[in-house]
């Protein structure tokens, strides 16, 4: 009888564990693509990274996505690059850039379409925090989800100062690129 009991016990058990773990779809990208355009005076620099990893959790709205700036390439020299992770971005310090927030509209992420959305959360960049809210598109197609957004990013909000030997070579406000295809986390 005990045998029984317990077996019982560990099959409502596992019963419970598999509906609370595969109950709860979250979608996930290993990578996405992030642009961003510095249009100065002087000198326009591009550089791109698809390395972006993020995760979405339909069931409360909550996004994040990082990405380590160290992946970012393009630059119109190595030595430009160099400078960029080095003195502005300092990356030994500041490895990453995060945004980790929450959708504001209401989505029916079952339902297939292209929704006009909101993200407020916080965007980490260079170590300084702000809360943002970020425009963009969801699309909901074929079990996938794709985000898209542009925005801007100036560099004072993030504590990164330009030295004026430099500014009119560097914008004081970045254009920012960003999508990404999210797929159901296996």
């Amino acid at each position: 009888m005990r045998i029984v009991r317990s077996l019982l016990l560990i099959g409502f058990y596992f019963f419970t564990f598999s509906i609370t773990l595969f109950g709860q779809t979250k979608y996930v990208t290993e990578n996405g693509q992030i642009d961003f355009t510095s249009n100065a005076e002087l000198e326009l620099i591009k550089a791109s990274s698809n390395k972006v990893r993020g995760i979405l959790d339909p069931s409360n709205n909550q996004i994040a996505f990082v990405i380590d700036i160290l992946s970012f390439t393009g630059f119109n020299s190595a030595l430009q690059r160099e400078h960029f992770l080095e003195k502005y971005m300092e990356v030994h310090n500041y490895p990453k850039a995060e945004f980790s927030g929450k959708i504001i509209e209401h989505i029916d992420f079952q339902t297939e379409g292209t929704f006009d959305v909101r993200a407020k959360g916080t965007l980490d960049v260079h170590g300084q925090k702000q809360i943002r809210i970020i425009k963009g598109k969801i699309t909901i197609k074929k079990g996938q989800i794709k985000f898209e957004s542009d925005f801007i990013i100036p560099l004072s909000d993030h504590n990164i100062s330009i030295p004026s030997i430099v500014n009119r070579k560097i914008a004081t406000e970045i254009d920012v690129t960003f999508k990404a295809t999210m797929t159901i986390k296996e």
